[in-house]
């Protein structure tokens, strides 16, 4: 009797459910960088031949091949209160019910709170932070979801977590216009917040005897209180407000500015301002904190300070440093395209281990209905390992997508030369036939053969 429950096949394109936040359009006119990436990221995969469901609201300007908008108009004025995100949520679900997909990616806050019945595997990105009071809530989430971290220092801070990889977020680095001359100005590009560092952009810039131009939201009340308090004390001549700017004017902004000022004063997970910048050809200079160490290269593609009276400094060592330089870093390590690869990666990982866990289970209840666990009599296992104790050797450094998995029965599947098993230093070469019979691997290397 052959009951597989998944064959993989990397040829074969997945069935994606996108679940986007219920704030903006996707991608979004100007602030929205979880949207930007979202829009990114189904328009790669859908290159790569992947059949994507765009679950958002508004309207999109995707390359998906569906788009349920389960709002009529972004939420964006309710950003912040909790209740458009639950009925999101509720509304995802239900749409959800009625999906014929591989895979759930979900990109909001109180989605993963219905992963556990969902019928196929939620993967979600986390944005923001696993600290304090949204640790807590992840860790709560336990298995029922497999988390993707934006940089391995958000991982760090929650190792414990069901991570299922690290992907950086990335930009499509042609759509930002590279300008090696710069003009006499400092940038902040960012939420009025404390968080954020304004405040301290302008007395780094005004030390540095440079004007500043300030571009973000300042909409929320936390945000209207910090200006008042923060920002509007250390308003002059040389601070430009230049309000919320849109694609163009960003890209405008971030091209013609001799530094881009980022004095994060939290662990920021990402950071997606920076790279916009680098793509210019503009340096950043950042307090290191966070995410920072991983974007920035420290006096190639900008400055990195322990402390912001360094900040002044910092500014006038990066106009010294090459647009050039900056532009092909974002080039060579935050592309939309490496992005999508990643996360097919981590799909294909995440759809192995659900048939795994499945099989499993359907082997452990045929068992306990015979009376019997394990290989039939007179069939040795390979190398002694039963299936799930195997595989779970198994790290993401040995293997970087799972192959592929038949699993009761006898199935014959290929190990992809680029995504395949730890090769075992036997192996039959870079095709393996794999077979999953009763719960143990055999390769096709004969009784002697086996699997690492």
């Amino acid at each position: 009797m052959c009951s597989a429950v998944f064959t993989p096949d990397f040829a074969a394109p997945l069935r994606i459910a996108m679940v986007a936040p219920p704030y903006f359009d996707v991608p979004p006119p100007a602030y929205g960088g979880v949207e930007s990436v979202v829009a990114d990221l189904v328009d790669d995969l859908a290159a790569r031949g992947h059949e994507v469901t765009l679950i958002g609201v508004g309207k999109h300007l995707t390359g998906a091949h569906r788009f349920i908008p389960l709002w009529p108009d972004p939420q964006s004025d309710r950003l912040g209160e909790p209740f458009p995100e639950v009925v999101h949520a509720a509304r995802v679900a239900e749409v959800l019910d009625g999906l014929d997909v591989d895979v759930v990616h979900d990109h909001t806050l109180a989605g993963p709170l219905l992963g556990r019945g969902t019928r196929v595997p939620t993967i979600i990105t986390v944005h923001g932070p696993v600290i304090g009071d949204e640790g807590e809530y992840y860790r709560a989430l336990g298995r029922s979801v497999r988390m993707v971290a934006i940089s391995e220092s958000q991982r760090s801070h929650a190792p414990e977590l069901p991570w299922a990889a690290t992907v950086h977020n990335a930009i499509r680095a042609s759509t930002f216009p590279f300008r090696a001359d710069k003009e006499p100005f400092a940038l902040f590009l960012g939420r009025m917040n404390m968080t954020k560092g304004p405040h301290l952009a302008i007395d780094a810039a005004r030390a540095a005897g440079l004007p500043i131009v300030l571009a973000g939201k300042c909409s929320e009340p936390v945000e209207l209180a910090y200006f008042e308090r923060e920002i509007k004390p250390r308003l002059g001549s040389d601070t430009e407000i230049f309000g919320v700017a849109d694609a163009t004017a960003k890209r405008d902004l971030l091209s013609r500015a001799c530094a881009l000022l980022f004095p994060i004063c939290w662990e920021e997970p990402f950071g997606l301002v920076m790279i916009e910048a680098m793509a210019c050809g503009t340096p950043v200079v950042a307090l290191r904190r966070g995410s920072v160490p991983e974007i920035v290269v420290d006096r190639v593609t900008g400055i990195i300070t322990d402390s912001p009276d360094q900040m002044p400094g910092a500014i006038a060592q990066a106009r010294q440093l090459d647009p050039a330089a900056c532009q092909a870093h974002v080039a060579a390590r935050f592309t939309t395209e490496l992005m999508a690869a990643r996360y097919e990666d981590a799909y294909r990982r995440v759809l192995a281990e659900a048939a795994l866990a499945a099989g499993e289970g359907a082997m452990k209840r045929e068992g306990e209905a015979s009376g019997r666990w394990g290989a039939p009599a007179g069939r040795p296992p390979v190398a002694g390992r039963p299936l799930p104790a195997g595989l779970s050797a198994l790290t993401p450094r040995q293997s970087p997508a799972p192959a592929g998995v038949a699993l009761l029965g006898r199935e014959r599947v290929q190990v992809d030369p680029h995504h395949g098993l730890a090769k075992p230093s036997r192996h039959l070469g870079d095709d393996v036939g794999v077979v999953v019979e009763r719960g143990r691997l055999h390769d096709g290397g004969g009784p002697g053969g086996g699997v690492a």
